[in-house]
């Protein structure tokens, strides 16, 4: 079928992982399969078409036309739903897995990394790319995978085993938006395509939505030790997860270059949590918590 660009062939991948949210690649080719049928129904029965349009038309040209537009517009839509089938496909293995890759070299010196937090960890990709990284360091670090299902992390830990890297990983059921673990207590957060659903039940335009996703930002900055790096990979809402870390005072926050992903825009974001942080005249000290 092909390679990732780390060399990983996208069977491999997709026989450990699975298919995320598979009800929406189907929805996509059923419909491009129907578009695409429709289109080839215009091109075999254009005349049919066009004495149909007639009786809406008093000009034959404007008739004409109409059919023409119609099966263009359906032509294009096949075209269009072939792609995104293609590109949710891409999205949910290959990509993701070479994403992974990108972020784990975010962190400069695994070595040091005694605990790590993967939050929505779902399938294990960047979980288990993690605990590979802290195997092939030589740490005795551990990393968590943190999801809101339980039976989510159940199948995370059978992957994780499949991988060789289950010593390396634990996981637990919990919300991002109250992590269950004390402040300053992990090395590194990572989260990869998750931040962007939490509070969805708002809807991903309102306020209330921002709100709850600022507060899993500020959550995920909490648990973060001092000096600790957090990596962020996620669709649509970057811009705000950047004035929100600039406002919680971090450093070295940084944004790769914009990659399709699930049909939208993605970017990595990574930051450094200060080391300490210097009260001056007037300064209030910082909560991390939204």
């Amino acid at each position: 079928m092909g390679k990732s660009n780390f060399g990983r062939e996208w069977t491999q991948i997709y026989g450990i992982y699975g298919m995320d949210q598979w009800q929406t690649l189907v929805f996509l080719l059923c419909h491009a399969v129907l578009f695409s049928v429709l289109s080839v129904l215009f091109l075999l029965y254009f005349d049919v078409i066009f004495h149909f349009f007639q009786t809406f038309f008093s000009s034959p040209g404007a008739a004409r036309f109409a059919a023409g537009f119609s099966g263009a517009f359906t032509a294009i839509s096949a075209v269009c739903l072939f792609f995104s089938a293609a590109n949710f496909f891409y999205s949910a293995g290959p990509l993701h897995y070479d994403m992974a890759q990108r972020m784990v070299g975010s962190v400069n010196d695994w070595s040091t990394v005694k605990l790590a937090l993967d939050i929505g960890c779902g399938r294990g990709i960047l979980l288990n790319t993690v605990a590979r990284q802290l195997k092939k360091t030589g740490s005795s670090g551990r990393v968590v995978g943190l999801d809101r299902l339980k039976r989510t992390t159940l199948s995370t830990l059978r992957t994780a085993k499949i991988e060789g890297v289950g010593e390396y990983v634990t996981c637990r059921e919990g919300d991002a938006r109250s992590l269950p673990f004390v402040d300053n207590y992990f090395d590194a957060v990572v989260s990869a395509v998750f931040v962007h659903t939490v509070g969805k039940e708002y809807g991903h335009k309102t306020v209330e939505a921002a709100a709850e996703r600022m507060r899993a930002l500020g959550e995920m900055v909490r648990v973060l030790k001092p000096g600790g790096v957090g990596v962020v990979w996620d669709l649509l809402h970057v811009p705000e997860y950047v004035r929100r870390l600039q406002e919680l005072k971090m450093e070295d926050i940084r944004v790769s270059e914009r990659v399709t992903a699930f049909m939208v825009g993605s970017h990595i974001v990574s930051f450094r949590k200060p080391s300490q942080h210097v009260m001056g005249p007037g300064e209030v000290r910082l909560d991390w918590r939204f």
